[in-house]
């Protein structure tokens, strides 16, 4: 069976983790990996934007490498530079892109990290969305409107079944 991965992008806190939880419920399968948790997990807090390129790169070759074992893998990472996700796309068998969708102010509203206000004050320069631009996709296969968009969930899952039925004809 041929591997997936489902590139949640958007961003930060704009649902991108919450959408892709919801997405594995449905289909009954899949691995989550959010950034935040990798991050954690590799003790990287390194957000400069060499470093954040690094960051993606890695995640990249990650999901590509799991999608290659057969693995659905849902990405709910930033990816803030549309290079990011096509690198992402290069290396999975295959690739579908959510576009989480949620304005600014409602990102902003969500943000239980604070990481818009540490911005605003000049303590996060990074942030894609407030500090550094963010590169929305041109042409993402669902766009959600944030992380609770139940339409966006199933119209996911649906295209999840198809890629598995392809993958297996």
């Amino acid at each position: 069976m041929t591997g997936l991965v489902v590139w949640f992008t958007g961003l930060p806190a704009s649902g991108k983790s919450t959408l892709a939880r919801r997405v594995r419920e449905l289909v009954r399968d899949g691995i989550v990996l959010d950034s935040d948790e990798v991050r954690a997990a590799l003790g990287d807090d390194r957000y400069a934007p060499g470093d954040r390129d690094a960051f993606y790169r890695a995640l990249a070759e990650l999901a590509g490498l799991l999608a290659r074992q057969g693995q659905l893998v849902l990405v709910a990472a930033t990816a803030p530079r549309r290079a990011h996700r096509e690198h992402a796309r290069r290396l999975a068998p295959r690739y579908l892109e959510a576009y989480v969708a949620a304005p600014l102010a409602v990102c902003e509203h969500r943000d239980v990290k604070g990481l818009y206000a540490r911005a605003r004050a000049g303590d996060a320069p990074t942030l894609p969305g407030a500090g550094a631009p963010y590169e929305p996709p041109l042409h993402p296969d669902v766009i959600a409107d944030g992380g609770h968009d139940e339409g966006a969930a199933t119209a996911l899952a649906r295209l999840i079944a198809c890629h598995r039925l392809l993958a297996a004809a």
